[in-house]
């Protein structure tokens, strides 16, 4: 049975890094990407069942990339990153389809 894949999107190249290695080691297949646009190519591209995706990103924030998945994909699961968290913030991921949230 081949690993699920899960797409890591954050501007910050020290948290791709962690969450790969981590990721990885348990045998999890990890793409990452550090903006908006190249996470919306690879969901398109890549179909990977489970998005780790920062709320707070230079260009497209989080909240408008986790609406437009869920536009290619309702299905695929979205976790949401912060260092943060706001209670309106948590509302509005959850409103717009997100799985969960979690704080940086």
């Amino acid at each position: 049975m081949p690993a699920s894949k899960i797409l890591i999107v954050d501007d910050e190249l020290e948290i791709l890094e962690t969450l790969s290695d981590v990721l990885e080691d348990e045998k999890y297949k990890v793409l990452t990407v550090t903006n908006g646009t190249k996470a919306i190519a690879k969901v398109e591209e890549e179909k990977p069942e489970v998005v780790l995706l920062d709320i707070k990103m230079s260009g497209m924030d989080g909240m408008e990339v986790l609406s437009r998945i869920k536009k290619i994909n309702k299905d695929i699961l979205i976790i949401m990153m912060t260092g943060y968290e706001t209670t309106n913030s948590v509302i509005q991921a959850m409103k717009l389809g997100a799985y969960d949230y979690l704080p940086k």
